[in-house]
Order: structure tokens, then sequence, then C-alpha cells
């Protein structure tokens, strides 16, 4: 009897002191993080409400009040200016990871990406480019730079559809809304991607490096420090290492 109040009385202490984290992050870290999240809520007891969207979508809305505790941006430059602001807490912000870029393709194409690389984009089966929407997702604007460098931009331009995230843009091709897609190595490196198509990482040297920032918002209690704590173990940036993060 002595042994299970002791275990109810822990049982009860724990959840007493179990916060939930309320976290805005890239779209881009949707499998990366959602086995990290799991790591944490199993050891900490603490709950983490994840959504998942584009970084300048997210970055208007916590200048706007948004009820958000961390801030996982794919640029570095949101959570600094968010630090200049006061919306997120001094000294907080650090970067987490280094995202990449790759073309890829479902299953069911004829593309070579191997062969072709960026010229992929411009072959005339292709008929749509998916790509994020460059004016508040950081990887689409990665995916224009790289266009650029590779001198093939004038001529897809016309081609592209834009997703209002990554995930989106990545849907569309999965969906065959689009024959191909300029998307994140992260999502690419997915059990489910892997599985449906076939990618071809695009150099890095090609587009502007992409820093992807955290920072602890003014809302932020002690199971949101104890997250971005979470996030600097070996075992998170082994798990961010695994998709594709530098």
């Amino acid at each position: 009897m002595k042994k299970l109040l002791t275990v109810l009385m822990l049982l009860v202490a724990v959840s007493a002191r179990a916060e939930d984290v309320h976290l805005a992050a890239a779209s881009d870290l949707n499998f990366a993080l959602k086995e990290i999240i799991q790591d944490f809520e199993r050891s900490t007891g603490n709950k983490v409400v994840l959504s998942l969207g584009s970084s300048g979508n997210f970055f208007a809305q916590i200048q706007n009040g948004a009820p958000f505790d961390v801030f996982l941006s794919a640029d570095l430059n949101y959570p600094r200016e968010l630090e200049k602001s006061g919306h997120a807490v001094a000294g907080s912000t650090f970067v987490y990871g280094i995202g990449r870029i790759a073309l890829w393709v479902p299953a069911r194409s004829p593309l070579n990406l191997d062969k072709l690389g960026m010229l992929a984009l411009a072959d005339r089966s292709v008929r749509k480019v998916a790509i994020a929407n460059p004016e508040h997702a950081p990887y689409g604007r990665a995916a224009v730079a790289a266009m650029q460098h590779a001198n093939v931009y004038d001529q897809v331009k016309n081609k592209i559809v834009l997703g209002e995230n990554i995930s989106q843009a990545a849907q569309f091709v999965q969906s065959a809304a689009a024959d191909i897609g300029v998307i994140a190595l992260s999502l690419v490196l997915s059990e489910p991607m892997r599985k449906a198509g076939r990618y071809w990482v695009i150099p890095e040297d090609t587009y502007p490096r992409l820093e992807q920032g955290a920072a602890l918002l003014k809302r932020g209690g002690p199971a949101a420090r104890q997250f971005l704590d979470w996030l600097k173990r070996p075992e998170s940036k082994q798990t961010f290492k695994k998709y594709g993060f530098n």
C-alpha cells in the first residue's frame, strides 16, 4: 500500500509540473521535429503543441501577439529580429541546423536527375515546378537563387507554382499538381518521400546559406526553456543530421 501511495504521489507531482509548450516551427522540420518531440514528451512529461508553417508567416503572427512559446525558423534572421523588437528573450537565439534543398520527382517521372541536375527543371516534359513562396518562405528564396545560379530561372519562371510553405510545395509534386519540386532535403529524406520518388541534392554553393534559428519567445516558461535545451542535446543533433541538416 505504501509503495502504491508513493507511486501515485510521484505521478501527481509530475502531472503538476507538466506544461504545454506552444511551438511555431518551419514546415521543413516536420519529420525531424516529430521524432525529437516524441523523445522530449516521453522523458519530461511536458507536451508540445506543434504548429508547422512558413517562417515569414509565423514571424508576422508573433509580432502581432500569436500565443507561441518557442519559434523554430528556417531563417536565422527572423528570431534575431524578434529579439530586437522584444518579442523574443534577449540572447536566446541559436542556430540549430543548416538546411539544404533538393530536386524531387515522383517515381513515375522519366527525368534522370543525376544526369540533368538543375537542367531537369527546363526539360520539355516539365509543365509545373513547385517551390515554396519566396515572399515568406526561406526555402522558396533558396530555390529561386539556385535556379538563377544555374541560368534556368528565366526558362522556368512561368511554370512555377507556389506552395504556402515548403511542405505544401512537396505535396504539389506528390499529388501530380507539379512535375518536379525544389524542396527541403529534410522532407526528401523522410521515409514517405524516399519510397515515392527520386531526388538530387542541389550544391550548397548555389544559394544563400540556410541558417535555421530557434528562439525563446517572451511568453515561454520553464518547459519552453527545457525544450530549447533539448534541441542542443547530441541525440537531437543526430536526428537533425539524419534529415540532412548540417
